[in-house]
């Protein structure tokens, strides 16, 4: 019964999905009129309408996402391991007031920062570009990821950290050739939930881009809805499913990481 149970409830999960992509296939004024999971007429020009429907042609966004995405997991595996394995493994002066202090902007309410980083990023001269949504990436901006990575490298056996130091490496060594390689659960952990809330970026995005040869794709499937809120819906829920795509195989790739990177770092 539990096994049924479970499965009622992920074909109930499932079925947003089923349905869009049930609407992919169909005409556009049959979207809402035909509410069979299997499509009365089926339609597969709406991959290919949509694909050039817009100013640029589709594979323009997916890469643009693409490229933003791979370079946020590479700045937040970097920097929040580094801040991480501080705060985890070194012992320094105001070591727990500057750990307090990183918890503290997990509480903080990211809508009270948007004026005051579009003022810097103004200064800088960074908008319209990809600036403003790589470079916080590369400065540890994100406490969560760094909790989770410290939760982690507090479960880690310190003598490693001793057997290192006899051997000759310093704190930079030992985190590179001891620490990181047993951290993979949690660097993994890290790039799924980056992959997945920067592939679906809205705000920022919309916030800083003002050329549509640099939107990412969450800007290019509202480009579908024109201002009178007639939309290509066949095309849009197409788009959006090739969109889907990415996300989902990156995270079945990684699943058993992430399983046991928030299982062993106490996130239960």
């Amino acid at each position: 019964m539990r096994h049924v149970l479970l499965s009622a409830v992920g074909v109930l999960m499932m079925y947003p999905l089923l349905w869009m992509i049930s609407s992919s296939l169909k005409p556009s004024n049959t979207v809402f009129t035909d509410e069979s999971l299997w499509p009365a007429a089926v339609d597969l020009g709406n991959y290919a309408r949509g694909w050039t429907a817009l100013s640029e042609p589709f594979e323009i966004y997916l890469v643009n996402s693409l490229v933003i995405v791979i370079l946020s997991i590479v700045g937040n595996l970097l920097s929040c391991s580094l801040a991480a394995y501080a705060f985890a493994r070194l012992r320094f002066t105001g070591r727990k007031l500057f750990f307090a202090m990183m918890l503290g902007t997990m509480m903080l309410p990211g809508h009270v920062l948007v004026v005051p980083q579009y003022v810097m990023f103004d200064r800088l001269e960074w908008l319209n570009t990809y600036y403003p949504l790589l470079v916080p990436n590369f400065l540890a901006t994100n406490g969560f990821y760094i909790f989770l990575m410290v939760q982690f490298m507090r479960s880690l056996p310190q003598e490693l950290d001793d057997a290192a130091r006899i051997d000759g490496c310093g704190p930079f060594r030992t985190f590179w050739k001891v620490i990181m390689p047993l951290c993979l659960p949690a660097f993994a952990t890290t790039a799924i939930f980056t992959f997945i809330s920067v592939w679906n970026e809205f705000f920022g995005p919309l916030l800083y881009l003002t050329d549509p040869e640099l939107y990412t794709v969450p800007l290019a499937l509202r480009q579908f809805m024109d201002s009178e809120g007639q939309s290509q819906w066949g095309e849009m829920f197409a788009m959006s499913f090739l969109s889907l795509a990415p996300v989902i195989g990156f995270f079945i790739a990684g699943q058993k990481y992430l399983v046991k990177g928030i299982a062993t770092t106490g996130l239960r």
